[in-house]
């Protein structure tokens, strides 16, 4: 066939019909990056759809389709008449683009990206993968396997069966009204917490609490008295938001409250976890939970109180929280449901003063609008129902047995190697190395065999680091403790 006088035969064209790409997306890929890449000029008349069909072929449809999506987006254009031509008067514009137009992403040159200041200390942060599945013995993992799905799955259906417009509509920035009244009930029947409705916020998790109460209550260079050690990311949150961390020690007593206080007296918040610290696991004393309280009254700051797994407690009753001897509204306390639950629901709370309550309404308005409704919903029946508190029981006494199974298995197969440190509550433990042990090298040749642990010292910023792994056991059923941990103490020879 005799080929017509400027028209260009596209030789470049590579369709793959064994693609699960439909064919008329991917000959329009491919006409953009010619066109973009310089390759098909402005003003380069196209060959009729027929022919170029015949040419590659493929339909007619095909071409005519490809060609009508690429005029819409204003790479070609139509002229009645005279057929279809890369569109005019894009030579000057495609040569301002980088000559990178048909790499992959990973292949684009690496150039400092323009980031606030915020946003170079949030690209700093600690990540982290969470992995596709439980293994041994990964921290803060809840027992999935005995959670109550046939339940859980009743009341989401009956949630989504009719949900209403109330449930169906942006909701209420502070959550939804029924979650929040069976929240406050919670609390002040097994917490003891005296709060309404009104006071409890409710979020996505633990997390949001903390970098929400960051954006609300600290202006950037602002004081934190935090515990140390502590949970890495809530450094992050904080110094993302940010703040200025002032490390306070833990000790047998909790954090020491006199030292974090004698290096930041006009601090504007303290993060601390009174009933249950983490990683250490103590709790904070008497004396130093009043000293702590006196200090914020005097200073005009304020406490954030993370009490994230209480409820786990091996032995008599939860400890009663700072907020309960809080007499001057100066405790924010945060609770999740991640923990008790299962990390993916995304809900925590936030039980604040009444006077704060407006602002931090109007920051999640303007951050997520709110915490979606249908899951909120069926927390709410699942706790008024009963099956929050018969699930937490039914934990309480599981953890137990699996805490103790991980303890007397450590001791038997790998005394002389690790120094285990039994749990008071919730869901790990922490089994210290030698002195001149490095941990991380340790949790990484575990991690190749199969066995995920974290390094305790990353996570001392001040105090001298002391090596040691973090045990979670509770997504460990107690049958697989002890070969989990022969298996551990294989790898740990090896090292």
């Amino acid at each position: 066939m005799k080929k017509q006088p400027g028209v260009v035969l596209f030789s470049f064209l590579n369709l793959d019909k064994h693609s699960a790409i439909p064919l008329f997306q991917q000959l329009n890929t491919q006409i953009r990056q010619a066109v973009l890449s310089g390759r098909l000029s402005s003003g380069k008349r196209l060959p009729a759809s027929r022919i170029l069909a015949i040419e590659i072929g493929v339909s007619r449809t095909t071409v005519i389709t490809a060609f009508e999506q690429l005029v819409a987006e204003g790479y070609l254009e139509s002229r009645i008449g005279s057929g279809t031509f890369v569109a005019s008067n894009l030579d000057k514009s495609i040569s301002e683009f980088p000559p990178t137009l048909n790499l992959r992403q990973s292949e684009l040159p690496q150039q400092p990206s323009r980031l606030s200041r915020r946003g170079a200390l949030l690209a700093k942060s600690l990540s982290y993968v969470v992995p596709k599945y439980p293994k041994s013995f990964l921290p803060n993992q809840p027992a999935f396997d005995q959670f109550p799905f046939g339940v859980w799955s009743r009341l989401v259906a009956r949630q989504n069966r009719n949900p209403g417009y109330d449930k169906l509509n942006y909701g209420n920035a502070a959550g939804y009204s029924p979650l929040r009244r069976a929240i406050a009930g919670y609390l002040h029947h097994t917490r003891g917490i005296k709060c309404d409705e009104g006071q409890i916020i409710v979020v996505t998790g633990a997390q949001m609490a903390l970098g929400l109460s960051a954006w609300v209550l600290l202006d950037p260079g602002d004081t934190v008295i935090m515990e140390d050690p502590s949970l890495l990311v809530t450094r992050d949150t904080l110094t993302g938001f940010g703040g200025r961390i002032v490390n306070a020690p833990v000790d047998k007593n909790g954090m020491n409250v006199s030292a974090g206080i004698a290096k930041a007296p006009d601090a504007r918040m303290a993060i601390v976890a009174p009933s249950h610290q983490y990683p250490l696991g103590v709790t904070l004393s008497l004396s130093r939970r009043l000293e702590l309280l006196a200090w914020s009254n005097q200073a005009e700051s304020w406490i954030i109180e993370d009490d994230y797994d209480s409820e786990f407690r091996f032995s008599g009753a939860p400890l009663a929280p700072l907020q309960t001897i809080d007499q001057n509204g100066r405790v924010i306390y945060v609770g999740t449901f991640s923990k008790v639950l299962f990390p993916s629901l995304r809900i925590g709370y936030l039980v604040v003063p009444p006077e704060l309550v407006d602002a931090y309404c109007a920051a999640i308005g303007l951050l997520i609008r709110n915490t979606p409704t249908l899951n909120q919903a069926t927390l709410a029946e699942f706790i008024d129902n009963g099956h929050f508190s018969a699930h937490i029981r039914k934990m309480r006494l599981l953890y137990v047995e699996r805490h103790e199974a991980i303890v007397a298995a450590v001791r038997k197969d790998l005394s002389g190697m690790v120094d285990i440190s039994p749990a008071q509550a919730g869901m790990n433990v922490i089994g210290w190395l030698g002195s001149n042990s490095k941990d991380i090298e340790v949790e990484y040749k575990l991690k190749v065999h199969g066995i995920l642990s974290s390094a305790m010292s990353p996570r001392f910023i001040e105090q001298s680091p002391r090596p040691g792994l973090l045990l979670g056991f509770g997504c460990t059923p107690v049958e697989k403790i002890q070969p989990a941990i022969q298996k551990m103490a294989q790898s740990m020879e090896m090292i």
